[in-house]
């Protein structure tokens, strides 16, 4: 590895592990999109979902992390459902960007699609932004996006989210801080967990010649992570740990009878015996040593935790937007401004990406 995701991660699809390809898909379009690599990051998104869209059905390997003896992360990779999400919010944006909302807004809604895979109900496809782009895009369409912006205000939490303004020509797609990861816990590893990451920039502001617009967060990618509630995998890797557990018990007890058992008998037959439990007791330790109920924690590790969005209506032609990202104190980080020299064409939007990681200066 050199450091650099996107010399690393292209090695990685093309030499890496076949499961890992999604993983790295991921990783790389998200760094890609944050260098202005609009194009790169679409191709790989494009492939990613592809294989996502397949994975729903007879998966050999998903099957065979199932069993006792197989690890979960043997599977193909696609992701939690916070990640499968972000890979259709980045997607929408990127068809959006391409003068194509009727696309994007189909990436929203799946985006709210792939939430609905949680244990917890209460929390099912209560992501934000992709309700009120669907709305959006949907009013851009000539439609009534009024169920959608009420959705999205109905989860919205600490942000009031605006009336549609269809005259708004340029859309600034807004992400920072850092995302969660993953960890196991539990006795054997078989507790899937999420770490969360404090970021420093909990807002920003975009200004360009009399424009100021400030930016709160409207998705927090912890939250979503954190309150994703159970998998059915859960309950496979549980019955898992059950059985190695049990194993162990079984052959620990077996080993240790039989061996007496050997061991204080004088007829040749006792003998015999508690040595052939003692050896059942070995494979039954055996057994339990191959019990694989670790969890998977492969993770799409540089995921924004916030993500906002705001609107300007702008004349067409040459712009330069300065976006700030400030602190909890309200005060802007020098170190993470970011100057984008935009493009505004005349008859459609235009849609900016911009992250506290992205480079900078850039044009788009």
């Amino acid at each position: 590895m050199t450091g650099d995701i996107l010399v690393d991660g292209p090695s990685m699809i093309a030499e890496g592990p076949p499961r890992d390809r999604v993983l790295w898909q991921y990783r790389t379009a998200a760094a890609a999109m944050r260098q202005a690599r609009f194009d790169l990051a679409k191709a790989l998104l494009d492939d990613a979902l592809l294989t996502l869209g397949g994975v729903f059905g007879p998966d050999a390997e998903a099957r065979k992390s199932r069993g006792y003896f197989q690890r979960e992360a043997r599977k193909t990779f696609i992701g939690e459902p916070y990640e499968r999400s972000m890979a259709y919010i980045y997607r929408g944006m990127l068809y959006w960007m391409d003068g194509e909302p009727d696309n994007a807004r189909a990436c929203f809604r799946s985006a709210q699609f792939e939430d609905s895979d949680t244990e917890n109900r209460e929390y099912a496809g209560d992501w934000v932004l992709p309700d009120y782009l669907d709305g959006f895009a949907t009013v851009k369409l000539g439609g009534d996006g009024s169920d959608a912006l009420k959705r999205a205000r109905a989860n919205a939490r600490n942000v009031t989210l605006p009336d549609y303004q269809t005259s708004a020509n340029v859309l600034c797609f807004v992400e920072f801080g850092p995302g969660p990861l993953k960890y196991a816990s539990g006795q054997y590893g078989e507790q899937l967990r999420f770490r969360t990451r404090s970021s420093k920039v909990v807002s920003a502001r975009i200004k360009t010649g009399p424009i100021d617009l400030p930016v709160a967060p409207t998705d927090d990618v912890n939250f979503q992570a954190t309150t994703r509630g159970g998998r059915v995998m859960d309950h496979v890797l549980a019955n898992k740990a059950v059985f190695k557990a049990t194993t162990s018990a079984v052959g620990d007890a077996a080993l240790i009878g039989g061996l007496t058992t050997a061991a204080v008998s004088d007829s040749q037959m006792s003998q015999n015996i508690g040595l052939g439990i003692a050896l059942a007791g070995l494979v039954t330790k055996l057994i339990s040593e191959g019990t694989t109920p670790d969890a998977d924690t492969r993770t799409w590790d540089n995921l924004p935790q916030y993500l906002s969005f705001a609107t300007a209506s702008l004349a067409p032609g040459e712009h330069l937007l300065t976006v700030e990202f400030h602190d909890a104190g309200g005060k802007a980080l020098a170190n993470l401004t970011k100057h984008i020299t935009v493009n505004v064409p005349a008859g459609r939007d235009k849609v900016v990406f911009v992250s506290d990681s992205s480079t900078t200066p850039q044009i788009q």
